[in-house]
């Protein structure tokens, strides 16, 4: 088996390889580690090849900054960057977040929706556009599996284009149904949920312990007015929608209008997500491993699914796990072809997505805000059309909160002066013919 992670710099190579490398069936495996930065690339290479050789394994792993060097005969190719610049902070990131701030509106974390989310999307969607069409040439039967935000667009958009699978992984189900757990006070592995949406907008329909509804528990749980403070947003949206919800209140407080009514709320927030910056260890926790555990050899896995998939399709031993697809018939009351988060079975014949029927329809409407925004991106991005860009932001729950149109425009155009030579994409003859259209 062969897997080749892409961005591999980041957080993600090195927790990603020890999550394979922990797993007995994929003993022997190739990882090939790739990364525009030679210098991170090397280093993470330089750990993982510590891992193996403190473990005594079977597997090899190699790295480089030339992808097509290293995608040749991969059976999963996975996808974790960052274009432009760092994915928390200078710039563009720092554009994103800036901007709008000056027209009112106060992102917590501006990398999935918002004016953030959309000019992330606009200009991450082509690099990977790129990566794609080398993946189907050079590795055609690979499996994609995708943890760049924003999710929900980029993985719509790659599967547009890939000849084989594509699956968005995200860890909002993992941390959340751990947090649940931790609320009524019941061991982890006595508690079962079955939870759809779309990504970081995924409700837990059902929610047990040892088969039994526990969300009375949950909400017994927070009368307590400490533990309903420390999420405050979810547990606000829990108590007018009826479900809990898999992003965090941070996160959650952008995807929604309510909020940026309450912006001395959101300060704390933001104050977190910048101190991010240089903190690799913040990562780690988030993806389910101590911190002391972090740069270890030993096998520490993770709860990141992707390994777990891995073994599934090369073993035939299924798991389940949540991932984001396609709207192929899966959830009734979304609209078809947006990009879901459902849970999906993996085997060696591949990844199945569970049919889920209609959420309750109050849930399905909040998730449809969020779903129209993504999809005028999509279009944005397919077909380079700068007004479908201004429309998707102009849906924006955020936006739709604080600006009027004229102050919209001009935020838009702003943000993609800022960016312009991280949208040369779309400056065609087609596009700019458009564009002279829609002045």
């Amino acid at each position: 088996m062969k897997v080749v992670i892409i961005g591999a710099g980041s957080a993600f190579g090195s927790r990603l390889s020890v999550d394979i490398l922990s797993r007995e069936p994929l003993s022997g495996c190739t990882i090939a580690l790739c990364d525009i930065d030679n210098s991170k690339v090397c280093t993470t290479r330089n750990y993982v090849q510590k891992v193996i050789d403190g473990n005594k394994l079977k597997s090899k792993v190699i790295a480089g900054t030339d992808r097509k060097k290293l995608l040749k005969g991969a059976d999963f190719v996975v996808i974790a960057v960052s274009i432009g610049g760092p994915a928390y902070f200078d710039n563009p990131y720092e554009f994103e977040m800036d901007i709008p701030r000056k027209y009112g509106i106060v992102q917590t974390v501006g990398d999935t929706v918002g004016p953030g989310g959309i000019f992330r999307a606009l200009r991450t969607a082509p690099v990977l556009m790129e990566m794609v069409a080398d993946i189907n040439r050079l590795a055609p039967r690979a499996t994609i599996i995708n943890y760049t935000n924003p999710m929900a667009i980029l993985t719509w958009v790659l599967d547009k284009y890939s000849n084989g699978q594509v699956v968005g992984l995200c860890h909002g189900v993992q941390g959340t149904s751990k947090l649940m757990a931790s609320l009524i006070g019941a061991p982890y592995e006595e508690i079962g949920y079955w939870t759809a949406g779309i990504n970081h907008m995924a409700w837990f329909l059902k929610f047990t312990h040892k088969k039994k509804d526990a969300y009375p528990r949950l909400y017994k749980a927070i009368e307590d007015p400490k533990v309903f403070k420390e999420n405050q947003v979810r547990f606000e949206v829990m108590r007018e929608f009826g479900y809990f919800m898999t992003e965090s209140s941070r996160h959650l407080s952008e995807y929604v209008s309510w909020y940026q009514h309450q912006q001395n709320m959101l300060k704390p927030f933001v104050i977190k997500t910048k101190a991010i910056k240089n903190k690799r260890q913040a990562w780690f926790e988030d993806m389910g491993v101590k911190a002391s555990s972090a740069e270890s050899i030993n096998l520490v896995r993770s709860h990141e699914y992707a390994s777990g998939i891995m073994e599934a399709m090369e073993t035939g031993e299924p798991m389940r796990f949540n991932g984001n697809v396609m709207n192929r018939k899966l959830i009734d009351n979304l609209p078809p072809d947006c990009c879901v988060e459902v849970p999906c079975m993996a085997d060696n014949m591949g990844i199945h997505p569970c049919a889920i029927g209609s959420l309750p329809e109050q849930c399905a409407a909040l998730c449809r805000t969020n779903v129209s925004v993504q999809s005028l991106t999509v279009k944005a991005i397919m077909e380079k059309d700068q007004q479908a860009a201004y429309q998707a932001l102009l849906l924006d729950p955020s936006v739709c909160a604080v600006l009027n149109l004229k102050k919209a425009r001009n935020l838009f155009d702003e943000l993609w002066k800022a960016e312009g030579n991280l949208l040369r994409y779309y400056n065609t003859p087609t596009f700019a013919k458009h564009s002279q259209r829609i002045k």
